[in-house]
C-alpha cells in the first residue's frame, strides 16, 4: 500500500505548482480565441485601408455636388414620397430616349391585395 500511495502523494505534490502557474498564465494574457480574433481584425484593417482611403477621396470630390443635389431636390423628392402610398404598385422607372423618365403603375392582377382593399374593390379571394 505504500509503494502505491507514496508516488501517488509525490505526483500530487509536484503537480499542483504546475497547475498553479498554467493557471497564473491563462489569467495574465488573452486567450487563444482573443489573440486570433485580433490578428484576424488587424489583418482585415490592413486590407481595406486602400479600399477605404479611396472610396474616402471619391467622397471628397463628390460630397459638394451632392450636397447641391440634395438641397435643390430634396423637397421634390419629399413630395413624391408623400403622394405614393404603395412603391410597390409600380414598376421600375423607364428612361426614354429624350431622357424623359416614366413610371409606370403596375397592371390590378399584380399588385399584392390586403383585407381593406378587397373589401372595397369587391374581391372574394385573397
Amino acid at each position: 500500500m505504500k509503494q502505491i500511495l507514496l508516488p501517488a502523494v509525490l505526483i500530487a505534490l509536484l503537480s499542483s505548482p504546475l497547475a498553479a502557474q498554467d493557471a497564473e498564465a491563462e489569467d495574465s494574457g488573452p486567450s487563444l480565441m482573443e489573440r486570433g480574433a485580433e490578428l484576424f481584425w488587424e489583418g482585415l484593417r490592413q486590407e481595406m485601408a486602400p479600399a477605404l482611403e479611396g472610396l474616402q477621396g471619391m467622397m471628397e470630390e463628390a460630397g459638394p455636388s451632392m450636397a447641391e443635389f440634395l438641397s435643390q431636390m430634396g423637397p421634390a423628392l419629399a413630395g413624391i414620397a408623400k403622394e405614393v402610398e404603395d412603391w410597390s404598385a409600380y414598376e421600375l422607372p423607364e428612361i426614354l430616349p429624350n431622357g424623359d423618365i416614366i413610371i409606370r403603375k403596375k397592371p390590378k392582377d399584380n399588385v399584392p391585395v390586403d383585407k381593406e382593399t378587397a373589401e372595397e374593390e369587391g374581391v372574394t379571394e385573397i
